[in-house]
């Protein structure tokens, strides 16, 4: 009987690993593939299709690719600090704190005005992985919120930053001008919900930011002047799905 595996070609690590790299950024360059993707994404956000991903019970409010990206920049970099502005129902507060577990990693900082105490009792309710939570109901543009979290950082700079919070154009600058220097040379801070910049308005969520008050709108304006980062280009390009296109931002130099 023929072995059916005598013709697979096998790879090794190395050689899988280029095959996955030259793939993604085969796909990363199909300009249809990416328009169809993101109609995808715009028709299925009628259907609120970004809230439905959990983590432990928690919405996490994000696309699955994007917390897979997120825990390949928490291997890669290692942060002792994740400091994330935006908590909402804390599904990604508790995701972090589970890699974190198992990485390491000190502290999670999540900052939001609107924490209910219901949900504060659950974030508090994991054992192990409710001792590296700091929550604070705040604003993350309060300049006294800036100054509570270097307190609790210190001089470190393994800091991963995670913006996700308001997302008007004037809001998620002011963030960008607050928090980008609690990140250290080769660590990352991810500006959320670029996206917005090119869906339309959503019929069933009315806000106040849109196309030309935004994340992403707040990011060019911010990265003229700040020339210390670089979208992580590599990353983004397997991702095909996301809400942050160009909002991961890796470290050049301290």
């Amino acid at each position: 009987m023929p072995d059916p595996n005598a013709n697979k070609k096998l790879y090794t690590r190395e050689a899988f690993e280029d095959l996955r790299q030259a793939q993604a950024r085969r796909m990363a360059a199909d300009e249809q593939l990416l328009a169809d993707a993101l109609d995808v994404k715009i028709r299925a956000g009628e259907y609120y299709w970004v809230h439905q991903t959990t983590w432990l019970g928690e919405p996490c409010l994000q696309v699955p690719g994007d917390l897979f990206a997120t825990q390949e920049i928490l291997f890669r970099t290692r942060p002792r600090f994740i400091i994330e502005c935006g908590v909402a129902w804390g599904g990604s507060t508790l995701f972090y704190s589970t890699l974190m577990q198992v990485l390491g990693g000190e502290k999670i900082i999540g900052i939001d005005i609107y924490m209910p105490d219901d949900l504060l009792e659950r974030l508090n309710g994991w054992g192990p992985l409710s001792e590296r939570l700091h929550l604070m109901r705040t604003s993350s543009t309060d300049p006294a919120t800036v100054a509570e979290v270097r307190e609790i950082v210190g001089d470190c700079r393994d800091v991963l930053v995670i913006l996700d919070s308001h997302h008007t154009h004037d809001h998620v600058l002011a963030e960008l001008r607050a928090w980008s220097g609690f990140v250290g040379k080769g660590h990352y801070l991810i500006c959320g919900d670029t996206t917005i910049e090119r869906q339309p308005p959503s019929v069933v969520r009315p806000r106040p930011w849109g196309k030309g008050n935004n994340p992403a709108t707040a990011l060019v304006e911010w990265q003229k002047e700040n020339d210390r980062f670089a979208v992580d280009t590599d990353l983004e390009a397997k991702l095909l799905v996301t809400n942050n296109p160009g909002g991961y931002l890796r470290a050049l130099h301290d």
